[in-house]
């Protein structure tokens, strides 16, 4: 089959939406999820996922290299915020909001395994991605916060104190995360009598500005 052109016009920046590229992805994808939910963890195969997608193995290698980049894909997608956090009126509503959805998702079997595909492929591109959809969401969180007149932690004191111990304890140490342990990482972050936790010049408050 011809392949797919696209006018020059600039940097070209990656397969145009709806050519074969992109139907050969998401076609895959949907193989990868669609084995997921059927089958075990064993049957998740280059050579099952190809039959499942339309395509052949080697269009696989050829686009990921090998399964483990394949999966991290998949998983970023799943891991993608899909709307802008909860607006619930205050930063800690705000937060808890979001805190326990994440847990709700991310404690279960099959919530541990997509961080371990996320974190498995054969760069870290995909982490720093997710990573940096997290921090945009924490940025609105406390965008919004400072318009209602609060004064919140930045999103680097909360991926730093808040979602790095979750993702520890979800993915390192297998470790069950409940709603409570997640409030009370907050509740230290949170600042008392007006100071900052993560001060934007790069400077941090004294402890007196925790709540003990």
């Amino acid at each position: 089959m011809a392949r797919e052109e696209e006018p020059v016009t600039g940097v070209r920046k990656g397969p145009r939406p709806g050519g074969r590229s992109a139907r050969v992805q998401a076609a895959v994808h949907q193989a990868v999820r669609d084995i997921q939910r059927e089958a075990s963890r064993e049957e998740l195969t280059v050579p099952a996922i190809a039959a499942r997608a339309g395509v052949t193995p080697s269009t696989i290698y050829r686009r990921w290299g090998d399964l483990s980049q394949l999966l991290s894909d998949v998983a970023l997608e799943r891991l993608r915020p899909d709307g802008a956090p909860a607006d619930t009126g205050s930063f800690r509503g705000d937060m808890e909001a979001w805190l326990a959805q994440y847990i709700d998702e991310m404690s279960s079997a099959f919530g541990r395994s997509v961080l371990r595909d996320l974190v498995g492929g054969q760069t870290s591109a995909n982490a720093g991605e997710c990573a940096c959809a997290l921090r945009e969401q924490f940025d609105a969180i406390c965008a919004r916060a400072e318009l209602r007149g609060e004064n919140p932690p930045d999103s680097e004191a909360l991926m730093d104190h808040v979602f790095a111990p979750l993702v520890y304890r979800l993915l390192f140490a297998g470790e069950d995360v409940t709603f409570g342990f997640a409030q009370g990482l907050l509740e230290r972050l949170l600042p008392r009598g007006g100071a900052r936790h993560g001060r934007k010049d790069g400077s941090s408050p004294g402890m007196s500005a925790r709540v003990s």
